[in-house]
């Protein structure tokens, strides 16, 4: 009989109710101040990493191999057989590759890790459905081929107030700044095949960026029936009232509103909105 865990890390964005029900294990990743450094979710959140930018701008650092080495063997003292970990993507965090490495040394489990190419609830549904696929499916296989048909189901769209935090992180990738910021350009960024962020559409001011977020995920969940996640980083009452609009559209599965997690308002900074959509 074969005992499967379901691993993944911080940066997912799910509800600790969800992580609770299914059983998923979660590896935080790190913010580091000069003083001293919290684990993901666990010893710091999201409004106190606001908080606390303009006094200082920390560092962010993928979970610790020590705590992945614990977690595996956890796994192993409690008989589990099978380890599938879905993970931030690559492109963006050194978790995927660290996790791999550390895997190599527990020869008594059966360990599948995928980078997801993505992250937020990008991330998030995938841990999720394979969560549920677990819970009723002991087949380890038949989980596995499941999550990769749809490791390419989701679509993640965002904003931000200001570019200047993915500029300190290195995180900007293929997204455009400067010149445009200076013009009030507010580039909606998704994230590539390669799980890189990118500029999706160039747009003029705050107000006219959130109009387009929702205008793409009227368009992208056309004849589709999909899970959706609002996520904002500190721009609770701009994102409300972009869910109540999407709410309306029709379609939707299952809604979720929630902030993101500290790791990822580090890199982004206060007034992030943005929106996942998963198709089911």
């Amino acid at each position: 009989m074969e005992k499967i865990a379901i691993i993944t890390d911080s940066s997912c964005d799910l509800p600790q109710e969800w992580i609770e029900k299914y059983n998923i294990e979660v590896l935080p990743l790190r913010v580091i101040y000069s003083k001293k450094e919290f684990r993901d979710r666990v010893e710091i959140s999201p409004q106190e990493v606001y908080e606390s930018l303009e006094i200082e701008t920390p560092k962010t650092s993928l979970p610790s191999p020590e705590d992945a080495k614990n977690l595996f063997q956890k796994l192993q003292d409690e008989e589990y057989t099978h380890v599938l970990g879905i993970f931030i993507s690559s492109g963006l965090s050194g978790t995927y590759n660290m996790v791999k490495n550390v895997a190599n040394e527990f020869k008594k489990l059966t360990i599948e890790l995928m980078d997801s190419k993505t992250l937020s609830m990008g991330l998030g549904f995938l841990v999720l459905e394979a969560a549920k696929e677990a819970y009723k499916n002991s087949n380890f296989e038949q989980i596995i081929e499941k999550t990769k048909k749809i490791l390419h189901k989701s679509d993640l769209f965002y904003v931000l107030k200001t570019l200047e935090y993915l500029r300190k992180g290195g995180r900007i990738g293929l997204v455009e700044g400067t010149v445009g910021e200076i013009l009030g350009i507010k580039p909606i960024i998704s994230i590539d095949e390669e799980g890189k962020y990118y500029t999706y559409k160039k747009v003029r001011g705050r107000k006219k960026s959130i109009e387009d977020i929702y205008s793409i995920v009227k368009e992208k969940i056309k004849n589709k029936r999909i899970d959706i996640a609002i996520m904002h980083g500190d721009a609770e009452e701009e994102a409300k009232k972009l869910l109540e609009r999407i709410k309306e559209i029709g379609n939707i599965n299952e809604i979720l509103f929630s902030q993101i997690s500290p790791v990822l308002g580090v890199h982004t900074g206060p007034g992030l909105i943005g929106v996942v959509t998963f198709e089911i």
